[in-house]
């Protein structure tokens, strides 16, 4: 999230927060909510492109961190965009 305004990172970490994932065995659930292995495969095959593999990539590290709640509170906090 280099070379991004605050702005533009309160934005993402909103989608973030109401992105589901879009195919496969989860699909529909929220990337958040996603089991961490499930992540952590993702993280050592590689995410996919775009703003799905971002999101993934940073829910990844939200994981390693302890940190998924931050989004969860947004979640609760902020209708979907």
């Amino acid at each position: 999230m280099d070379n991004i305004t605050e702005q533009e990172q309160r934005e993402f970490l909103i989608k973030l927060a109401h992105a589901k994932m879009p195919f496969g065995k989860y699909e529909g659930c929220y990337l958040i909510d996603l089991p961490e292995y499930y992540v952590v495969w993702y993280y050592n095959k590689g995410f996919p492109k775009g703003l799905l593999g971002r999101q993934l990539q940073l829910v990844y590290e939200l994981k390693l961190n302890g940190l998924e709640n931050i989004v969860r509170n947004i979640k609760a906090g902020f209708p979907k965009p």
